[in-house]
C-alpha cells in the first residue's frame, strides 16, 4: 500500500516540474515572439525616415528585408492597413518630380528654339498671332512630357518564416516538448490514481 502511495506522488512531483517549465518556456515564446514584431516595427519605422530624408534608402530596406526573412512574426501591416504595407513614398515622388523638371527644362529650352525658329522661317511681316501659332505649333511637335514612373517598383511585402532559429523559435520547440512530457505524466498520475482505487 505504501508502494502505491510513493508511486502516486511520484508523477504529480513530476508534473509540477515539467508544468512549470513549459510554462517558462511558453512565456519566453510570447516574448520572442513580442520582441520579433517590435525589432520589425522599428526597422520600418527606420526606413520610412530615410526614404522620407533622401538617405540610403537601399541599406535601410535590405535590412528590413533581410530581419523579416529570417525571423518569425515580423509581417507588417494589416487586413485594415495599406497593402503593400511598405511603401517608399519620398523615393517614388523624388524621381516623379525629377523627371517632371527634365521634361519642364527640355520644354523651357524648346520654347526658345521655337522663337528662333519661327523667326528664321517666317515671311515678312511675320508676327503676332501667327508667331504664336507657329510657336505653338514647334512645342507641340517636338515637346516632351514627363515619363510615367511604375509605383509598384517601390512597393514590397515581405512574409516572415512560420519558424525561426531565434529565441522565439527555440522556445517553441522546448516548450511542446515539456508540455508533451507534462500531458504524459498527467495521464501516468490518472493512470496510477484509478489503479490505486481499483486496488482498494
Amino acid at each position: 500500500m505504501l508502494k502505491k502511495t510513493s508511486g502516486n506522488k511520484n508523477p504529480l512531483i513530476k508534473i509540477f516540474i515539467f508544468g512549470t517549465i513549459s510554462l517558462l518556456f511558453g512565456f519566453l515564446f510570447v516574448f520572442g515572439l513580442i520582441n520579433n514584431s517590435n525589432g520589425a516595427v522599428e526597422r520600418y519605422n527606420k526606413l520610412i525616415a530615410v526614404d522620407k530624408a533622401g538617405g540610403d534608402v537601399e541599406s535601410a530596406l535590405n535590412e528590413l528585408r533581410t530581419y523579416i526573412y529570417s525571423h518569425m512574426n515580423t509581417e507588417l501591416g494589416g487586413p485594415n492597413g495599406i497593402y503593400p504595407p511598405v511603401q517608399l513614398k519620398g523615393t517614388y515622388e523624388r524621381l516623379t518630380q525629377a523627371e517632371q523638371q527634365k521634361a519642364k527644362q527640355v520644354n523651357d529650352n524648346l520654347y526658345s528654339e521655337a522663337q528662333r525658329f519661327c523667326e528664321a522661317n517666317g515671311s515678312q511681316g511675320f508676327s503676332g498671332r501667327n508667331r504664336i501659332d507657329c510657336i505653338n505649333k514647334y512645342v507641340d511637335d517636338n515637346g516632351v512630357t514627363a515619363e510615367p514612373i511604375d509605383d509598384s517598383l517601390y512597393k514590397y511585402d515581405f512574409v516572415s518564416p512560420i519558424w525561426s532559429p531565434d529565441l522565439a523559435g527555440f522556445s517553441l520547440i522546448i516548450f511542446i516538448a515539456f508540455l508533451l512530457i507534462t500531458i504524459y505524466y498527467t495521464f501516468v498520475y490518472f493512470r496510477i490514481r484509478y489503479m490505486v482505487n481499483i486496488g482498494k
